[in-house]
């Protein structure tokens, strides 16, 4: 550490600035070279020591070596108690001279071999000198903490005899024991060596285990339970992430958040934070970006994998790419994932994707690598487990016809789904997980063939499940039952049962130009069998991970820019482990070793290369464990892939080969019953050899492949081919002949996996470490031991004690001044970029404690590049305000001149538009003028005609109104004339002179009122001339028509009654005329034939609704003796009654149907004016037809009349003459 100067004295700085000077021949003008590296990478040299005041002398370090050796013992005694490999956060230590790479290693060997030598010849010129100090500050400090907090009683923990911790409060000590109050109220006898200090109660629950003020286990365990249930999931611990699953849902999730850590409104630990940290170097630095998350199985790997993509998909999406890549999550969740004994969603497989990144920020695309699928779970289960879900999301939520088209049944019905007795996972619907898996092909545009195509091939698989054998002769040969399985499976696959049944049941063995069939036994059967399900399984799952690559193919537009994200299984330790878990923990080695190398070799290197003050940081390295896998030739992989090309070889000759030679390896310990076991990182794990050889060569005989070729279905012959298209080598044993040999499951994995770590090699890492805080998975519940022990594994103390003693924060002296070089003021400016660097750290006021200037690169502490950033940021704010201005001053310059040009030109333009307007305008006025004069026309005409029709209208009311005014008088006549006839017959002839008096004095009367109508029809063609009074009268008009129509009505009542009293005068004038004693008869007819003929005006508006009312004229059979004359005249009255009661009822119905159009009680579209005018024009013709006859009739009753009174008179004069004589 950098300790200050008095004030007098120069800096460091300075005094490094001016060595640098003197060394430097070059001219001022160039800059200078950088200094030179110092010779030893592990020590700083002599020069470096006096520039820097923080080493320690010779007595201080010896004092810390004993203690560390005190700490070590006691460490190893804690080891035994508590039964871990490791009693800290990484028990095995390493010295950076000690670093000895394998000859099998991913990364660039050049570079590292050379500084191992330089390494070397330093340690062997200084093997007099002290060794480097391995102890941090807080451990050498170890000694005078403990004594303070015994001293002052202060909290601690204190560890009990069953190995917990628990938190209390001193009481007293003495020696090497102490007494302390537990927080239950009990007080217990410790000894001083299991007691480590607490962090005060103000230091609780902090977000950042570096903010602690005393790094021990238990307070960081402490620590995170505190958080852990109070719902803070996350923790920092330096640059790592620490996130312990809730195994419940939690509202810490969306877009509202994603906002708030894109804008920094929120700065709590997160997934959001590690992945807008990735976002924000890839696009700074134009750096590749890696999100490493690894833990054991169910610690939530797949689920951070998921947040974080949705953070990057939501920073960069908006154009479609990212919802396919989301969904790309539920496919391969679906065909790769399944139920474990710890984990109800377990990954068995390793998955990394690649997102890219446009230059502005943008996804336009992915890649997705999948790492060893682990088939063996298609065809073996264990207790409580379960196969991939796609199997049982296609049983229960299938579609009918899908169904049907498959013949899919229930999970229980096939033997690949039904070994272990698990077939649901409490919480889970298969079928709606199922819809979102089509709904997931659809977003990532798998075609429906293909889909169907799948889904076919995952029942071709179950139904192979369900294909049994039978034995046919006493070798145990076996032939394939042809059932219901074997039909349906070479239906779904597309090839003949026949050829299915041969393939599985037989071997074809070719030697030399002979081919020999070879029947299998039961078990080489069975294994055929289940090699075909595992093979058509793992190529159905990369032929699906090819096409999900094919839909967010980048294409072109790849710029370089990219994120990847790992989510690979985690460390996995069962009762009993196989094959899988072998390759799965090797993984998790290679990981773990790429971890420590970022956050501890390369860290503490780099501070050792470029020789700046720094005390070295033990840590547990995995290097040994490392080699004792990949090294060659007595590796574990080199020696299982040795033992897999030898035919006779057995899982116990490898596990003995494996004991021979590995056994002097302290990783290694041989186990009995073919087992074995490995110290790993974790911990340690036995293995069982059962099934490694047939695991690794996985073997899938040539004719399985030929009849997968053969297969009518298009997936099978793709599978085919892919299987034909790898490197094959031909064995030369007689045993295997006819079968390829192909690479190696190990190998190829092992190849994997390297190019995976080339890949994050060259990306800046970012480390995401799950925690399982319980192995039931139960919300709430916190294992102190488990969560201590993956502690103990991510090595997450050490890394809180780098990131704290550290400097995170790297800068090149070039880089460093081109970034915050404008910072400085122009008189000041240099040109070496060192000299730059200084100026700006001591212009910024950053403390010297607070970071250190190296050979090549400026080291910063946590947080200092944020004080510059921050410095930059308000430089850059004011510098654009100030061209923010300049512009807009220049901007509204040109705008005011463009403007006034812009004004003059407009008004041109307008002129020239105004003109063009005004000769349209007025060909428009002229045309509305003309269009006016013809509305006008057309209005002015419309209204003539109402007019005319109303005073038509009015007219006929007014002559109705007349008429109807005359028949009263005529009416009241009528019965003056009905008195008259009551008077002696001496008075008859008078009276009826005076009645045809009477009757002209009518005609009088008519013709005045003629006379007057023609002087109402003047005076109103003089209202005619009177228009809008005309119009303002018109609605009073209206009013007095409706009165107008109860006078009709009751003038009509009044015709009927003349109607009747005609029909009596009718009748009258029959009895007249067979009477014969009386001559006044015919006088009486003929009055009211006359009275009857004057009625000229009837109208016929209305009619009488009182039929039943009229009077009955009475059938009188005339005289016989009356003669034919009397005849001819009473057929001729009954025939004129006849036609009479005819026309009456015709002429009513006519005027009810013309009434109803008034009305409007019919819908029949005929005028009711022109019907009205019809109807008069009818009843006037035949009232002049039927006055002539009624004329004519009355002429022969008066002959008829005259000739019997003359008669009479005969009669008389002669009876007159007889009584005479």
């Amino acid at each position: 550490m950098l300790s200050p100067t008095s004030a007098s004295a120069r800096s460091s700085l300075e005094e490094m600035l001016d060595s640098i000077r003197q060394r430097d021949d070059k001219p001022k003008d160039l800059p200078p070279a950088l200094p030179v590296r110092p010779i030893s990478k592990a020590r700083l040299p002599k020069s470096r020591k006096q520039l820097l005041n923080s080493i320690m002398d010779d007595k201080s370090a010896s004092m810390k070596e004993k203690e560390r050796k005190t700490r070590d013992r006691k460490r190893s005694r804690d080891e035994k108690e508590l039964g871990f490999k490791g009693g800290g956060f990484g028990s095995k230590r390493m010295s950076m001279v000690d670093l000895v790479l394998p000859d099998d290693t991913p990364y660039t060997k050049n570079a590292e071999m050379d500084d191992h030598e330089e390494r070397s010849e330093d340690n062997n010129n200084m093997s007099d000198a002290p060794s480097t100090v391995e102890l941090s500050v807080d451990e050498s400090e170890w000694g005078d903490n403990i004594q303070n907090v015994l001293k002052k009683k202060l909290r601690v923990w204190c560890r009990l005899s069953n190995g917990q911790w628990e938190s209390g409060k001193t009481q007293s000590s003495s020696g090497e024991d102490a007494l302390v109050m537990l927080s239950d109220g009990r007080i217990v006898k410790v000894p001083t060596e299991n007691l480590l200090p607490a962090n005060p109660d103000i230091l609780e629950g902090v977000d950042d285990l570096i903010q602690l003020s005393y790094l021990n286990e238990p307070s960081v365990l402490y620590d995170l339970q505190y958080r852990y249930q109070h719902n803070m999931i996350y923790t920092k611990a330096g640059p790592v992430l620490v996130a312990i699953n809730p195994f419940k849902h939690l509202p810490i999730y969306g877009n509202d958040f994603v906002t708030a850590y894109r804008q920094r409104l929120m700065d709590s630990p997160h997934v959001y934070a590690i992945a807008d940290t990735a976002f924000n170097e890839m696009m700074r630095d134009e750096v590749n970006q890696s999100i490493i998350i690894s833990g054991e199985s169910g610690a939530g790997k797949t689920e951070t994998a998921k947040i974080a993509m949705q953070y990057l998909a939501a920073l960069g999406g908006r154009n479609g790419i990212e919802d396919e890549i989301l969904q790309t999550n539920c496919i391969l969740e679906a065909f790769g994932n399944a139920k474990t004994a710890r984990n109800d969603n377990s990954s068995r497989f390793g998955k990394l994707i690649e997102i890219h990144f446009s230059t502005i920020g943008k996804i336009y695309g992915a890649k997705i690598q999948t790492f060893l699928l682990e088939k063996s779970r298609v065809v073996q289960l264990a207790k409580g487990e379960r196969s991939y879900h796609v199997f049982y999301q296609l049983c229960a939520g299938a579609p009918s016809y899908l169904k049907e088209l498959l013949n899919l049944k229930m999970p229980s019905e096939y033997n690949y789904l039904n070994q272990s007795d698990c077939l649901a996972i409490d919480n889970v619907d298969d079928a709606c997980r199922f819809h979102l898996l089509m709904e997931a092909f659809d977003i990532v545009q798998l075609r429906k063939e293909d889909q169907e195509s799948t889904f076919a091939m995952l029942a071709a698989v179950l139904w192979l499940g369900n294909i049994s054998f039978e034995v046919i002769d006493n070798e145990n040969h076996v032939c394939v039952v042809r059932d219901e399985a074997a039909i349906i499976a070479a239906k779904l696959m597309g090839c003949n049962v026949q050829d299915l049944m041969l393939a599985l049941s037989s071997r074809q063995i070719r030697a030399g130009n002979d081919s020999i069939v070879q029947k299998l036994t039961l078990p080489q059967a069975i294994d055929a069998r289940d090699a075909l399900a595992k093979s058509i399984y793992s190529s159905l799952f990369d032929w699906l991970v090819e096409q999900i690559n094919k839909s967010l193919e980048v294409g072109k537009k790849c710029t370089g820019r990219s994120i990847s994200i790992l989510d690979i299984y985690g460390f996995e330790s069962f009762q009993k482990n196989s094959f899988e878990q072998f390759c799965i923990n090797y993984a998790n080695e290679r990981l773990q070793q790429h971890f420590n190398r970022h956050l501890f070799k390369l860290e503490q290197e780099e501070y050792a290369q470029d020789g700046i003050d720094w005390t070295q940081v033990d840590f547990e390295d995995n290097q040994e464990c490392l080699n004792l896998f990949e090294k060659k030739p007595l590796g574990l992989l080199s020696l299982l892939d040795e033992e897999s090309t030898f035919p006779k070889a057995t899982d116990l000759t490898f596990a003995n080969k494996l004991k021979q030679h590995l056994s002097t390896n302290s990783c290694f310990k041989g186990e009995r019953g073919g087992a074995f076991s490995v110290f790993h990182y974790a911990g340690q794990v036995m293995y069982h050899t059962s099934g490694f050889l047939e695991k690794n060569r996985d073997p899938l005989h040539s004719d399985s492949i030929q009849l997968l070729s053969a297969c009518s279905c298009q997936l099978p012959q793709l599978f085919a081919s892919n299987m034909l298209n790898v490197s094959k080598k031909p064995v030369s044993s007689l045993f295997r002949l006819g079968d390829f040999q192909k690479k190696s499951v190990a190998a190829k994995f092992k190849g994997q996996l390297f190019k995976l770590m080339q890949r994050l090699e060259n990306t800046t890492p970012h480390f995401i470490r799950c925690i399982k805080p319980n192995s039931k998975q139960q919300p709430g519940m916190y294992e102190n031991d488990l969560v201590l022990q993956q502690l103990r594994c991510c090595g997450v103390l050490e890394v809180v004690r780098i990131s704290r003693s550290g400097f995170p924060t790297r800068l090149t002296h070039q880089q460093f001044a081109g970034r915050y070089g404008f910072l400085l003021l122009e008189n000041v400016r240099l040109h070496d970029p060192l000299s730059i660097s200084v100026a700006i750290l001591q212009q910024c006021n950053i403390h010297p404690d607070m970071y250190q200037v190296g050979y090549t690169k400026i080291f910063f502490r946590t947080g200092q590049i944020a004080v510059l950033e921050d410095a930059r940021k308000r430089m850059l704010q004011g510098i654009f305000m100030i061209q923010k201005c300049f512009r807009g001053h220049r901007v509204r310059s040109q705008f005011y001149e463009l403007k006034k040009g812009i004004s003059i030109l407009q008004s041109f333009i307008r002129c020239e538009n105004a003109k063009r307007e005004y000769g349209l305008l007025l060909i428009r006025r002229k045309a509305a003028f003309i269009i006016q004069k013809h509305q006008k026309k057309r209005i002015a005409q419309r209204t003539i005609d109402d007019r005319q029709q109303a005073v038509i209208c009015l007219q006929s009311v007014i002559r109705g109104w007349l008429v109807r005014r005359n028949i009263h008088k005529m009416q009241k006549h009528k019965n003056s004339n009905h008195d008259i006839r009551n008077i002696g017959n001496q008075q008859k002839i008078p009276d009826l002179k005076n009645s045809a008096e009477h009757v002209l004095i009518q005609s009088s009367v008519l013709e005045e009122l003629q006379g007057r109508v023609l002087k109402a029809e003047a005076s109103l063609r003089e209202k005619e001339e009177e228009n809008s009074l005309l119009q303002e009268n018109l609605k009073r008009f209206e009013a007095r028509w409706s009165e107008y129509e109860t006078k009709m009505r009751y003038m009509e009542e009044k015709w009927q009654k003349q109607m009747i009293s005609l029909q009596v005068s009718l009748a009258a004038a029959k009895k007249s005329l067979v009477a014969d004693d009386t001559p006044k008869q015919p006088v009486r007819f003929d009055a009211a034939l006359h009275y009857y003929d004057s009625e000229d005006t009837i109208s016929v508006d209305s009619h009488t609704p009182e039929e039943n009312t009229l009077a009955k004229v009475p059938n009188h059979t005339p005289d016989t003796g009356a003669g034919p004359e009397a005849n001819v005249g009473l057929s001729g009255v009954s025939h004129l009654v006849k036609e009479f009661e005819q026309r009456r009822k015709v002429f009513n119905d006519d005027a009810r149907f013309v009434i109803d159009l008034k009305s409007g009680h019919s819908e029949s579209s005929v005028n009711p004016e022109d019907e009205l005018r019809k109807l008069k024009f009818r009843f006037r013709a035949w009232k002049r037809d039927y006055k002539a006859r009624l004329r004519e009739t009355k002429a022969t009753l008066n002959k008829l009349g005259n000739v019997e009174m003359e008669k009479s008179r005969k009669k008389w004069w002669g009876k007159k003459s007889i009584r005479g004589l």
